[in-house]
């Protein structure tokens, strides 16, 4: 697992939300370094990425314009690629999709 640099590098174990940070890291640079710069996921590696680690979500969506969108609307510099603060405010904003939801069901 990767250790964040300054977190607990004296400790055995991270915490839990220190562990979930270093997965969110992880995980993307697991599909950046696929190719070209490794610091950006590329159209083709976002896709791979959405797919393989968020299959419940993907399967809502059902069509590749639908797709196209989503992955446009992260590219808030117009790069056509996604950084990791891009891919970070999808992250946050899908986690409050879902924290929504089960506020809800809980009612």
């Amino acid at each position: 697992m990767l250790r964040l640099a300054g977190f607990r590098q004296k400790q055995e174990r991270m915490t839990d939300l220190e562990t979930s940070m270093a997965t969110i890291i992880a995980v993307f640079q697991k599909y950046s370094e696929r190719e070209g710069d490794k610091h950006k996921l590329k159209k083709s590696e976002l896709r791979d990425l959405l797919h393989d680690e968020l299959p419940d979500l993907m399967a809502h969506v059902k069509d590749q314009a639908t797709l196209d969108s989503l992955m446009e609307s992260l590219d808030t510099d117009g790069d056509a690629e996604c950084n990791f603060q891009e891919f970070m405010t999808f992250v946050s904003l899908v986690t409050v999709c879902c924290h929504e939801f089960f506020e809800h069901e809980d009612d």
